[in-house]
């Protein structure tokens, strides 16, 4: 099996769950029938999966079914995690990792639990202080990465660095690109603007950008996001969360007044007609399924953490992503990255 993707997923962890997470198996199945490089570890009440396997006519050939009866729920704290959380399907599916040869964990859990678990079973990168979560964001031109998303609320330039370092090495992984273009997230563009921080980690990765991981192009301010010219943005975990958040609001809030908009009136109804193809595009390229998975950089081991409240086709999303972390050789190109660093902790 050491040819194949070995995917390890926690059946139990989110909403509707193991419904979903079933039927978002059966669809990546569906889409990859004729490939022959992936084998799943899934971990949950082995009645229940099998029910929605034989449901959604899933073959068992490419799996394993793993009986785990304990479950994380969401209103367990990190701080009673590790004594509660023992063995459950979450716990089961990090640390099929170390003892059954993952290559990757996915879970729709709560993120608090899965961050700490998967930072005490997997243990932190040498060299790497923090491990930070990143995203896939869209944007005029494609996608770009966007890192920390919250997994620290005060870092140092240090940490940035790394960031920047693991953020672009995730997007080599996915897109091929061999020098992505980083960005450090600030109040304006000019050199002076920042928190003498933010300074540091410009100056530094003005000197690290020499090396060829990535190309840097200074600061970027949060109304440039979205036009496409960097393909990672790095920022502490405070302002990260702060701006996922507003992305998700503002989308929420455009697509919800263009539907009102448009059922306003019968002539407002009946431009539905002319405009049903742009309309089905723009709703397409704001489908937060489609960029479904938050991916744990920093660890001995990648793991995903899809949203909890996610359908089957985004939990579909966040195994393809799982799927093309692995083909990409994530951990190499992170390990490359960091090769040259001197991180003083």
């Amino acid at each position: 099996m050491n040819d194949k993707v070995v995917i390890a997923i926690d059946a139990m962890g989110g909403e509707n769950a193991p419904k979903k997470n079933i039927e978002g198996l059966g669809l990546f199945l569906k889409a990859n029938k004729n490939k022959d490089d992936y084998f799943f570890k899934i971990y949950g009440d082995e009645q229940k999966i099998i029910k929605e396997l034989n449901k959604n006519n899933i073959k068992k050939d490419k799996i394993e079914i793993l009986n785990t009866l304990t479950v994380v729920s969401d209103d367990e704290t990190p701080l009673t995690a590790i004594k509660n959380s023992k063995n459950s399907s979450m716990w089961n599916s990090i640390n099929s990792q170390i003892v059954s040869g993952a290559n990757i964990s996915l879970s729709a859990g709560n993120t608090g639990v899965l961050f700490v678990i998967s930072r005490m079973l997997l243990k932190t990168i040498d060299k790497v202080s923090k491990p930070a979560l990143a995203g896939i964001w869209p944007n005029k031109k494609g996608v770009s990465v966007v890192l920390d998303l919250g997994a620290n609320i005060e870092c140092d330039e240090n940490n940035l660095i790394d960031f920047s370092e693991m953020g672009s090495a995730l997007y080599k992984s996915l897109y091929g690109n061999e020098k992505p273009k980083v960005s450090l997230l600030n109040i304006g563009s000019e050199e002076i603007k920042g928190t003498e921080i933010i300074k540091k980690a410009y100056s530094k990765l003005k000197e690290l950008s020499s090396y060829g991981d990535f190309e840097f192009t200074g600061y970027i301010e949060g109304n440039k996001i979205y036009d496409g010219n960097s393909n990672i943005i790095v920022t502490d975990g405070f302002t990260g969360n702060v701006a996922l958040k507003t992305a998700e609001g503002t989308a929420k809030f455009l697509t919800d007044s263009l539907k009102e908009s448009l059922m306003e009136n019968f002539l407002s109804k009946t431009s539905l007609i002319f405009s049903y193809f742009s309309l089905k595009k723009f709703k397409s390229k704001l489908d937060p399924r489609k960029y479904n998975g938050a991916i744990f950089l920093g660890l001995n081991g990648p793991v995903v953490k899809s949203h909890g409240g996610t359908d089957a086709i985004g939990f579909y999303y966040s195994i393809d992503l799982c799927y093309r972390i692995i083909k990409g050789n994530l951990m190499s190109q992170i390990k490359d990255n960091l090769s040259h660093l001197n991180v003083e902790e």
